[in-house]
């Protein structure tokens, strides 16, 4: 039984090394290259730990938690892809994709980590406890720093406008308020350089 639940646990690590090969649509922040799903997750990891201090009930939050939800939100894209989140039409269908990925992949591993990483990856989709909120709040930041350090190079390739950036971002504040008094100054710095358009 020992032997075979690592063998389980074996396959399962050996399966998300796939990670590294989903490509996303934000640019590391110097503009070289586009970052993998992996690379965005390790940095969301760090993220957590950074910048504990401005998430709602710091005092309370299970930062550990956290941290779990993160390296663990992104692993549906081995199977379902990395949709990008101002393409609506690629959008349609999306949450259909990421729960039979969810189902497959977490089924992969032994039953008791199988439900832990399933209600982990359930519950950052579901966005309702202060953990959640927190990581969810987190994998906004990350694109949207990058971005702007980028000079705004995924918004102007998507044609991505203001409106679409505030309304895709401004839940940063149920997770981290000050986040998003940070986030809405860099928005509006990217305007007044050009990185970001208003309008058509």
């Amino acid at each position: 039984m020992c032997a075979n639940r690592l063998k389980q646990q074996i396959n399962f690590f050996v399966e998300v090394d796939k990670l590294k090969q989903i490509t996303r649509q934000n640019y590391l922040s110097d503009g070289t290259r586009k970052e993998n799903d992996a690379e965005h997750s390790w940095h969301l990891a760090l993220m957590c730990i950074l910048f504990r201090e401005y998430a709602n009930d710091k005092e309370n939050l299970d930062l550990l938690r956290v941290i779990k939800m993160v390296l663990i939100h992104d692993l549906v894209e081995i199977d379902a892809g990395d949709t990008y989140c101002y393409d609506e039409a690629a959008g349609i269908g999306k949450a259909a994709r990421e729960q039979r990925a969810a189902d497959r992949l977490f089924h992969m591993l032994p039953p008791d980590q199988e439900q832990e990483f399933r209600a982990l990856w359930d519950e950052f989709e579901e966005r309702q406890t202060t953990e959640a909120k927190f990581a969810a709040a987190l994998d906004r930041l990350q694109p949207l720093t990058l971005n702007f350090r980028a000079q705004g190079k995924s918004w102007q390739e998507h044609g991505v406008k203001l409106d679409q950036v505030l309304e895709r971002n401004s839940s940063i504040t149920n997770g981290a308020p000050a986040l998003w008094d940070f986030a809405r100054e860099m928005i509006d710095d990217a305007v007044e350089r050009g990185f970001l358009q208003k309008k058509d």
